[in-house]
């Protein structure tokens, strides 16, 4: 039992780093920045959004945002905004997608080369261009620019089981840990995706976030990672 010992120990101990002046410290002055980061980036990048939203409308007349039911911190609902990169009615999975397609976004709750994704989205997504309303969560307090990524509810449940109240003590991010450790590649079938949420979860601090941001932007500047 000397393993189960030094896991309690190493969890309590975690448990009241959370609780502290200078945990807390840091989540004021990451908030500070949430609310500060992205209104500024919604004021200068108006003209973008607008310019997205005209073409994917125009893409096939169906709507230029759709919303996605997650997780937010503690097990809070939340609707995430994105422009839409997928055909409409693209949530009817099953009636949509073959067996052997359907069976495999159940696994790993996203799909290669996925059949619904519209070539208007599939431009966005290698981009990054769809999350930009994700923006808008952040100003509101829903995410935080990084933060394990947002999921939904039965993903939560399936595939980090006892270990979901831990991911959902923080609030998910727009950019995260797994991401930019390349998100198609770490998956929850290896098991890689849970180690690397769970990681951040730990770790979480100033620095953390700071070297996460400047490894996204580098990331997206390769367009490396996103499928």
């Amino acid at each position: 039992m000397p393993n189960k010992g030094k896991a309690d120990k190493i969890e309590g101990e975690a448990t009241r780093n959370k609780s502290g002046f200078r945990y807390k410290s840091y989540l004021f002055f990451k908030r500070f920045c949430d609310i500060c980061s992205s209104g500024l980036f919604l004021l200068v990048f108006s003209w973008l959004y607008l310019i997205l939203a005209i073409a994917v409308r125009c893409s096939d007349g169906g709507p230029a945002i759709y919303k996605h039911k997650r997780l937010g911190k503690n097990g809070k609902i939340i609707y995430l905004p994105k422009f839409r990169s997928m055909k409409k009615n693209a949530d009817r999975l099953e009636e949509i997608l073959p067996p052997e397609k359907y069976a495999e976004y159940m696994q790993e709750y996203k799909l290669d080369g996925d059949p619904r994704v519209t070539k208007l989205g599939r431009f966005l997504r290698k981009t990054s261009l769809d999350e930009l309303p994700n923006v808008w969560s952040i100003f509101k307090g829903d995410l935080s620019v990084v933060g394990p990524r947002p999921l939904m509810e039965d993903e939560a449940e399936k595939k980090y089981g006892a270990e979901k109240d831990k991911l959902l003590s923080v609030k998910p991010g727009m950019i995260g840990w797994w991401a930019v450790n390349g998100r198609s590649n770490c998956t929850y079938t290896s098991g890689e995706r849970q180690k690397l949420e769970l990681y951040y979860v730990d770790h979480c601090s100033f620095w953390f976030d700071a070297k996460i941001f400047f490894k996204t932007i580098f990331k997206v500047m390769k367009r490396d990672g996103a499928k």
